[in-house]
């Protein structure tokens, strides 16, 4: 099946530079800071990832692009703001807009994005990212939860993870006395389980279950939902899980103020609906037509990618598990068979 790499197909990706780990690790960047100009070594200095104005003005930029691409319904519009699980999903949601309705999004109602809370934390080499929590007017009472990053001092900042939270579910966030945030190694020993490691532990806990994971909407309610849609008169659903953890999905975590870590992450999904002889695959909608190739005669096999929030409690506290705040999915593809 199709993996990772084909996630990254047909995303401009200029912004991005062969090797930019490597060059970020053995490059000085130049910083602004209050004092002037300074040359700093980007690899070793422990920084702020962005200021508070760069932060402000990373989300109006993203805002202004996101409605031009919805108003339009062309994904190149904010391909230069978007990347990650976030660019993968809003690439194929315009995309199959614009199937559906050339002339752009006659429904098109501009996002509002206010009360912007940022949290920024310091940390050495890059990427640099920060978190935006802020009130949308779409999504209902949920607030709106972006992390941005950036590769390099002259890359654009773009919008990596979205997902929507209930207000007052984010847990409180460590800071220093100037109010940085603190960035949480991917490898971290520290938490019930390491950052890096949560993509592929969901991946697992869809499949086959576990304690990894608290019970909840996107845990055991989940994996009760698969098991009853799995088998229905005359059709059959299969469910496959991967893990996506590198460039732009990786993980990202802050640290919490009781120790643990609020982590973002994002997996890969395919969901494979097959007919039994004499009978149909269901008619999917409009969007998940624009988006499938071949034709649909016995099967149906839908790609997703996922990109979720969870506190990750630091080892040994609590209950030791993982608990899913929120998770947004979207439809990246489609093959009829």
């Amino acid at each position: 099946m199709t993996r990772e790499r084909s996630l990254t197909a047909g995303r401009p990706r200029h912004r991005r530079r062969e090797g930019n780990a490597l060059v970020a690790a053995s490059l000085a960047v130049v910083s602004l800071t209050a004092s002037g100009c300074v040359v700093v070594h980007g690899e070793r200095e422990v920084l702020p990832a962005a200021t508070r104005a760069e932060a402000a003005k990373a989300v109006q930029q993203f805002t202004t692009a996101y409605n031009k691409a919805d108003a339009a319904y062309d994904s190149s519009l904010d391909a230069e703001h978007t990347t990650g699980a976030l660019g993968a999903i809003d690439s194929a949601r315009l995309k199959a807009g614009r199937v559906n309705n050339p002339d752009g999004n006659p429904q098109h109602k501009p996002l509002v994005l206010t009360d912007v809370r940022y949290t920024i934390p310091k940390k050495a080499g890059w990427p640099r990212w920060f978190v935006a929590d802020a009130r949308g007017n779409k999504g209902g009472d949920a607030r709106w939860l972006l992390v941005f990053t950036r590769n390099a001092l002259a890359d654009p900042w773009q919008a990596a993870y979205l997902t929507l939270v209930a207000p007052g579910a984010l847990p409180e966030f460590t800071k220093d006395k100037d109010g940085w945030a603190e960035a949480v190694p991917a490898d971290s020993t520290e938490l019930a389980r390491p950052p890096e490691d949560l993509s592929k532990d969901y991946a697992t806990y869809l499949q086959d279950g576990g304690s990894t994971f608290a019970d909840g909407t996107y845990t055991s309610e989940l994996r009760s939902a698969r098991a009853k849609n799995s088998s229905k008169p005359g059709l059959a659903t299969q469910y496959i899980d991967e893990a996506l953890t590198t460039g732009d999905f990786a993980p990202l975590a802050l640290r919490t103020a009781d120790g643990g870590a609020l982590v973002f992450f994002t997996t890969h999904h395919y969901v494979k609906q097959t007919a039994a002889a004499g009978a149909a695959v269901p008619t999917p909608n409009r969007n998940v037509q624009a988006l499938t190739t071949g034709d649909i005669t016995q099967s149906l096999t839908m790609e997703f990618v996922a990109n979720e929030v969870a506190v990750d409690p630091a080892k040994g506290s609590g209950n030791g598990k993982v608990s899913l705040l929120s998770r947004l999915e979207g439809l990246t593809a489609a093959k009829g068979q």
